[in-house]
């Protein structure tokens, strides 16, 4: 499965200037990890975002978001958000400040 490549380097606008942060093909799309975990990534066009298990319900309720169930079974603390959801760059910027919050918290790989 392709990825959306303008989306991939939107992605990679926002966080080139923060160190540690690299790529990896994953789930037939791509992925970027902060200190080794997955934070944000890319399949087709929906942006994966890890919000994590306490902020997940909340996340579910924002609008263009959906359960990650790239396996078929959800993923809990993971969402996928339809272009709609990260068309705007103050969006996309959100859920990658989100998701790099969350990935803060958990200790180094």
């Amino acid at each position: 499965m392709a990825y959306d490549e303008g989306l991939a380097e939107r992605l990679r606008e926002l966080v080139q200037e923060r160190p540690g942060i690299t790529e990896k093909k994953m789930f037939g799309g791509l992925c970027l990890l902060a200190r080794g975990h997955m934070f944000v990534g890319i399949v087709g066009e929906a942006l994966m975002a890890r919000v994590g298990p306490d902020a997940y319900a909340k996340a579910l309720r924002r609008p263009h978001v959906r359960v990650m169930d790239f396996t078929g079974k959800p993923m809990k603390g993971y969402v996928f958000v339809d272009p709609r959801g990260y068309e705007e760059d103050r969006d996309l910027m959100r859920w990658v400040e989100e998701s790099l919050k969350f990935v803060g918290t958990l200790p180094d790989k």
